[in-house]
């Protein structure tokens, strides 16, 4: 009897925590980057309330709604200005003549567009490749394409993945398999416990090729 009441509390309370923990760090991320953003607008929001008659209590979190509410606004009338064919123009002049020669413009536009999802993560698609060109297979991420046919994977190193290896290798040695990131990851964290869907994932594209190559080979395109 003692023994299934420690269970239920500590289950009960563990359960709790698994609830309240992310809630909470949560907050405090918002909390975070809302005094993050305050603090770089600061001189805005102070031109705000020098300039507007504002409630004394709440005049710094209005001036600050405020200045936030104008850049989206700015934000959104340059994204509709850029839409058009003459904004469209402007802008990629400006950027090849000045934007593009600002040290780290390049790499802080790759990690916006990342970051807002107008580019595919380079952690998006799953792969096992081999890159010692044999049957040896190692789980990676396939991080960019190149036109001579190319690709470069990332290789994690379990169990930490955020090390690992850069390799450079031609298509026919990377094998992307249906595998969501997280379980590719999963696999990693855990020094390959639980691969069996990156294995299976590489089966059943084998098996779609040979099928496909039959259908070829059963149903030729007709020349004429």
């Amino acid at each position: 009897m003692l023994g299934r009441t420690k269970n239920f509390l500590r289950t009960t309370i563990i359960g709790g925590v698994i609830v309240i923990l992310p809630t909470i760090i949560l907050v405090f991320a918002f909390r975070w980057l809302f005094g993050l953003v305050s603090k770089g607008i600061e001189p805005l929001t102070d031109l705000v309330i020098n300039n507007i008659d504002l409630p004394d209590r709440y005049n710094e979190a209005i001036a600050t709604a405020i200045v936030i509410s104008v850049i989206v606004l700015g934000c959104f009338l340059v994204g509709l200005f850029v839409r058009t064919r003459l904004g469209q123009i402007m802008f990629h002049g400006f950027e090849n003549s000045v934007l593009s020669k600002a040290p780290g413009y390049k790499v802080v536009k790759e990690t916006v567009n990342q970051f807002v999802g107008r580019k595919e993560s380079p952690f998006s698609s799953v792969a096992l490749v081999r890159i010692f060109q044999n049957d040896v297979k190692v789980t990676a991420f396939i991080t960019d394409r190149h036109d001579d046919g190319t690709v470069t994977v990332f290789v994690p190193t379990g169990p930490n993945p955020t090390t690992g290896f850069i390799y450079h290798l031609n298509k026919q040695y990377v094998h992307p398999v249906d595998v969501t990131v997280e379980d590719a990851m999963r696999s990693v964290i855990s020094c390959g416990a639980g691969s069996e869907k990156l294995i299976q994932g590489l089966k059943n594209n084998a098996e779609e090729t040979a099928t496909a190559a039959d259908r070829y080979l059963d149903h030729p395109p007709s020349n004429g």
